[in-house]
């Protein structure tokens, strides 16, 4: 049995970008999450070692965002997604979103963002 599991708004300063002011003074990212997780044991033990820890999974976004930064926001998601699907057994696919919107664009603008999708070689 497959489920989805969403994370949405996951936030935190990061100092991800190609110019030397991003790598300075940073600027907020923020992360939406989508999991396609095989909870057919979960939904028999009702036991959090069966599942995905979403808020393991938060913190593993959070930290990813606050880590070693990287020039293109590509690279970010694929690190995350990459991460998620290597530590949590259940996670059959990910879809990463990441948001940039204080990304340093000439023209008014709301947001910017990318999204990796990612299944598990597990299944």
């Amino acid at each position: 049995m497959n489920q989805i599991i969403r994370l949405v708004g996951v936030e935190a300063i990061g100092f991800h970008g190609v110019l030397d002011s991003e790598r300075e003074q940073g600027q907020t990212f923020i992360v939406d999450c989508e999991l396609e997780v095989d909870t057919s044991k979960a939904v028999v033990t009702d036991d959090i070692h069966d599942a995905a820890d979403y808020a393991e999974v938060a913190k593993l976004i959070n930290t990813q965002i606050q880590s070693e930064p990287v020039n293109l926001i590509e690279v970010l998601a694929n690190r995350i997604a990459g991460e998620i699907v290597e530590k949590f057994q259940t996670v059959r696919a990910v879809e990463i979103t990441v948001h940039k919107p204080q990304a340093p664009i000439p023209v008014p603008f709301k947001n910017v963002s990318t999204t990796v999708v990612r299944t598990s070689d597990k299944w």
